[in-house]
């Protein structure tokens, strides 16, 4: 292996990395804030519906019951925020070894072929127990709050010397895309509803 393709590798693993850690932290903050902020939400339209009559729409009440059960189901994952928390803590440090080690590997010497191997080994050391670490289980939508932490929050400029990330291939989830153009087919399907029974009513 080059000194170049083991800049590459281990900015990938750094990214991989860094991310998960990232992804960890969010899987934390939504089961410790989510279920809170709906039972506050919740509390807070129901007294204010008792003054404003317009808070007392059925369908705002059908959405908190929603919400609430989805409060329900987050915190069923409560137990665990201690392993996410510790887990997120362990990925970060790795990803500051992996930042050193890059640093390293880019001083080195081209033809320093000792050097290499060392820091090659250092580097599948660390790949192998950042595996270890992770934990697979993630709460839905934990990847879109953790692009914001990760490219918001990280300092990552040394791993974009690598990948090169661009805006809207790599700082947007990809399944962002497919949610967004979902809400517009069922936003314009209501439309369209909504436009041909107004006609019907008037024939």
């Amino acid at each position: 292996m080059t000194r170049k393709d083991l800049l590459k590798n281990i900015a990938i693993t750094g990214y991989n990395v860094g991310f998960g850690a990232k992804r960890h932290f969010a899987t934390l903050d939504i089961i410790d804030k989510v279920p809170g902020t709906i039972g506050v939400l919740s509390t807070a339209i129901g007294v204010f519906a008792l003054v404003f009559d317009i808070l007392s729409a059925k369908w705002l009440s059908a959405l908190f019951i929603v919400l609430g059960h989805i409060g329900t189901c987050i915190s069923i994952f409560d137990h665990q925020k201690e392993m996410y928390d510790q887990a997120g803590k362990e990925l970060t440090q790795k990803f500051h070894d992996l930042r050193r080690l890059y640093y390293s590997a880019n001083a080195l010497e081209e033809d320093d072929a000792e050097g290499l191997a060392a820091l090659e080994a250092n580097w599948k050391e660390i790949e192998k127990k950042c595996g270890s670490i992770g934990i697979s289980k993630q709460i839905l939508l934990s990847g879109w709050y953790a692009h914001l932490k990760f490219f918001g929050e990280s300092h990552i400029d040394w791993v974009d010397e690598e990948l090169h990330f661009k805006f809207w291939k790599d700082k947007i989830p990809a399944s962002l895309y497919a949610w967004v153009f979902l809400v517009v087919a069922c936003g314009l399907g209501f439309l369209i509803w909504v436009s041909i029974s107004a006609l019907e009513v008037s024939a």
